[in-house]
């Protein structure tokens, strides 16, 4: 009987002990009300990015699994400096004035813009953590979700849906290349081999007023291979530029490597 008495007692603390960790993980951890975009405008011709692109590398890795989404276009005004960016677009460099006009701010690398009203020099650590912060205490005014993403030829389409804030709001998609590695060998980072995370090669603008429920397709760059690549979808305001929702998904492992 005593036996069976201290059997009880035993479980009997056990149980308070499991509710009281559950409960006090719950206190600890609690979830992020809102989100951060951290879009940091960057080049393999520009000496000052890599200290930038090792700052979004590093919170990458610390931000697995909170709603931190970092974005790295690669614009192609300094590939007139003897090296070409194999990941550079004009359209990013487009992207990136777009905001100088809204933020009027200049037009530089490394720059990061936190949800699109924040900017700051891309390799400031303080001021990144500070923005970062700042995004994940505040709730999202639009709530997007992306499902069904499949690869069909050259391309990977996914279903979205849109909800809350919409009106004079576009949706992004951007195609995300984990990471990647390049030799220089001209330009001011001649003879270095620079480390790349979070890369977008492709952009795709979908008006969410009045389409709030639909499909997007994205074309796949070629000799893309199976794994390392996301999709990262936000809702953004068409007037001021202010970021006000995003989410993300992974990118099918079955990606051919023929893609175009």
């Amino acid at each position: 009987m005593k036996g069976i008495k201290i059997f009880f007692g035993l479980a009997l603390i056990a149980t308070l002990a499991t509710a009281f960790v559950c409960a006090n993980t719950s206190k600890a951890n609690p979830a992020e009300k809102g989100f951060a975009v951290v879009e940091l405008f960057t080049s393999e011709g520009c000496s000052s990015c890599p200290p930038a692109d090792a700052l979004i590398a590093k919170v990458q890795k610390e931000s697995a699994g909170k709603p931190i989404y970092i974005l790295a276009y690669h614009v192609d005004y300094w590939n007139r400096l003897g090296w070409k960016d194999a990941f550079s677009d004009a359209a990013y460099s487009q992207r990136q004035r777009g905001y100088s006009q809204r933020l009027k701010s200049e037009v530089y690398t490394p720059q990061a813009i936190v949800n699109g009203r924040t900017e700051f020099v891309g390799s400031e650590e303080n001021n990144l953590r500070k923005a970062i912060e700042n995004g994940l205490q505040k709730d999202a005014k639009t709530t997007l979700i992306i499902n069904n993403v499949r690869i069909a030829g050259d391309k990977a389409g996914l279903q979205y849906s849109a909800k809350g804030e919409t009106n004079n709001t576009s949706l992004l998609v951007a195609l995300v290349e984990k990471n990647a590695t390049s030799k220089v060998e001209r330009g001011e980072n001649a003879g270095r081999t620079l480390s790349h995370v979070q890369i977008v090669r492709n952009l795709q603008s979908i008006t969410l007023s009045g389409h709030t429920d639909g499909t997007v397709n994205i074309v796949l760059p070629t000799g893309i291979n199976a794994g390392g690549w996301e999709v990262v979808a936000f809702a953004q305001n068409n007037s001021n530029g202010e970021i006000t929702g995003a989410t993300r998904a992974e990118l099918p492992a079955s990606v051919s490597a023929n893609a175009k």
